[in-house]
């Protein structure tokens, strides 16, 4: 009796995360075709090659202007400037939390990370216009601290946190009789980790590191308030920018419905959704590679 009744608690809960994991796929499928839907009409009046590498953005213009290239490439800068900063930092992090650490320590540094990645954005956008943006315009001598800059700095201790937490799991996974045989043929223990648990690791850290900068291409009300909000195609990262999440959030709420703005901001949202998409995909290729 009680060997039936596992049976049918097995089956229900398999049954179970088994409808979440096709309601999950569900749910994106109808996302897509929803921003399909909406976006695809601004390509009556606009070519898909213009709208991607229109070099202007004036919706409101006569007649608009709907060039998304400046909204790339300021997205693009600040996702590069933020992964320069956040990659080398967090994955070190994760080595000194997983391997060097006393116990005490690793608990309370994993419990601080926790507690950074809970942190709303908007209060992290709000800490940067205070300290991060005047400390840029004083350093660089610039008009302005709303750059390119203060946005990488910030999406980088945004996106640490991620990339800490997936890479010290990922080089606690890695197998201990690694360590052990490295250790028993004379490494030292800094070579240990250099050249046995990094390797071992690599497939995880790099997962860590695509979903960090997945974090970062998505963020919007920490970009949307430090880097100025210019859409100008950059030339340096010492200039405002205005990536593609701050348009739809600074626009969406004072376009008309039915424009070829509003039809615009839903095509700006299916690139980013192919963007955010193209990125997990290749974080979960790698998080699964076997060697």
């Amino acid at each position: 009796m009680q060997l039936n009744m596992r049976k049918v608690k097995e089956f229900i809960v398999e049954k179970l995360i088994l409808i979440c994991g096709l309601a999950s796929i569900f749910f994106v499928i109808l996302i897509f075709i929803f921003l399909a839907k909406e976006g695809i009409s601004v390509f009556k009046s606009v070519s898909p090659f213009k709208f991607l590498f229109g070099k202007s953005w004036y919706p409101i213009s006569e007649p608009p202007q709907l060039g998304i290239l400046p909204l790339i490439l300021g997205s693009l800068l600040v996702t590069l400037g933020a992964a320069i900063i956040s990659v080398p930092i967090g994955i070190a992090c994760a080595v000194y939390i997983a391997e060097v650490a006393p116990q005490k320590v690793k608990e309370i540094l994993k419990s601080g990370i926790e507690l950074l990645a809970a942190i709303p954005s908007v209060v992290l956008g709000f800490i940067g216009m205070v300290t991060l943006v005047p400390w840029v315009k004083s350093v660089f001598h610039l008009p302005t601290g709303l750059t390119a800059l203060s946005g990488s700095i910030m999406l980088a201790f945004m996106a640490m946190p991620t990339i800490v937490s997936i890479a010290e799991d990922a080089l606690y996974s890695v197998p201990k009789n690694y360590k052990e045989g490295a250790l028993a043929l004379g490494a030292t223990h800094w070579q240990t980790i250099y050249r046995v648990l990094l390797p071992a690791a690599s497939s995880g850290i790099v997962a860590a590191v695509m979903l960090g900068i997945g974090r970062v291409i998505g963020e919007t009300m920490a970009v949307m308030m430090i880097t100025g909000n210019s859409a100008v195609i950059p030339n340096t990262i010492l200039q405002p920018v205005r990536t593609l999440t701050a348009t739809i959030a600074a626009e969406m709420g004072e376009v008309v419905v039915g424009s070829e703005h509003y039809f615009a901001l839903f095509a700006i949202g299916i690139v980013l959704f192919v963007i955010s998409f193209a990125i997990n995909v290749t974080a979960d290729l790698f998080l699964h590679k076997r060697k």
